[in-house]
């Protein structure tokens, strides 16, 4: 509640700058949601998640500015862009593990960067990007144009999908996925269909990540290629890991790391990679698991539990020697 009240009264406390940056924390804890599904929650190695943002970002910016469908319609129509795009790229790749899935993804962030720079139909603007991007609106009366409104829609997402995928942990997907990322061959042998729980795993952090695109597009009524580079995508991997993979809050943390520790510490700017680079070593060193890691006490007593009750179950199957 507390927090709640926070949230609601921190931008009638700051300038519209400090909630410009609340809002980018917000688009950062949005994507670092979508890929805490696939790094976190199934333990998958993603380095091009940039791309289902780019994807997102574009949808919008073309199907607006082209063909004038509004931008709030196109939420819907981004993630599902997003998603899309992910379940036909990632459907012959899902097999691959560790090192080999991470270069591939990465090479799928490049080869997105790189079709957006240089497209035969030019619907991209090429270097320059897409521009006149229009303000999303719900009919005449209410226009989200002010950095206060764009505050509000974001992080009325970022707190719906907060429930969506808190349920989602708690539901037989979400232990189907941590079942694949603690024991995969375990998981598999036990009737779990490993390989369409990581795609939709894929599917559903695109999906994530292209609705990010959508608002971050509305917001700067720009969007161009460097706005979505391999760094972007390093930068969502850092916010899982120092946050803590699979924990929800960890991501809000690790969001809050990345998009708001620049702007505090701007003189220091020009050092910012190489803080994250010392951050990430310690983090290795001393906090694994990130700062928040996710409690897997439940996980292990379930496991637990299936053991000694198994060896309950071959104590009354065993035949009863007599002396």
């Amino acid at each position: 509640m507390v927090l709640g009240a926070a949230f609601l009264a921190y931008p009638f406390l700051v300038s519209d700058y400090y909630i410009d940056a609340a809002f980018f924390f917000g688009i950062y804890a949005l994507l670092g949601l979508s890929l805490n599904v696939v790094l976190g929650e199934v333990g998958l190695f993603d380095l091009g998640h940039a791309g289902f943002y780019a994807i997102g970002a574009y949808t919008t910016a073309i199907l607006n500015t082209v063909y004038g469908v509004p931008v709030l319609i196109l939420l819907p129509v981004s993630a599902l862009a997003a998603a899309l795009f992910a379940y036909l790229v990632c459907s012959p790749i899902i097999h691959l593990k560790g090192d080999y899935l991470c270069i591939v993804t990465i090479g799928m962030g490049e080869i997105i960067r790189i079709s957006l720079l240089n497209n035969p139909f030019d619907l991209t603007g090429g270097p320059n990007g897409v521009f006149g991007i229009d303000f999303p609106a719900v009919g005449p009366l209410l226009v989200i144009d002010t950095s206060l409104k764009f505050y509000f829609l974001v992080w009325i997402i970022v707190l719906l999908t907060i429930v969506g995928l808190t349920q989602l942990q708690h539901s037989r997907i979400g232990r189907a996925w941590n079942y694949i990322r603690e024991d995969e061959i375990a998981a598999e042998a036990s009737g779990v269909n490993v390989r369409a729980y990581k795609l939709l795993a894929f599917v559903i952090g695109a999906a994530l990540a292209g609705a990010a695109g959508n608002i971050y597009a509305a917001k700067l009524m720009i969007v161009s290629p460097e706005s979505f580079s391999f760094m972007e995508s390093c930068l969502l991997f850092c916010i899982v890991l120092i946050g803590g993979m699979g924990s929800i809050p960890g991501v809000l943390i690790g969001a809050a790391a990345i998009s708001l520790f620049p702007e505090i510490f701007r003189p220091f700017a020009m050092y910012r990679m190489l803080i994250f680079g010392l951050a990430m070593i310690l983090m290795m060193i001393f906090r694994p698991g990130g700062i928040w890691p996710r409690k897997r006490g439940a996980i292990q007593k379930a496991r637990r539990g299936h053991a000694v009750q198994g060896m309950k179950l071959s104590q009354k199957a065993a035949p009863h020697s007599h002396g």
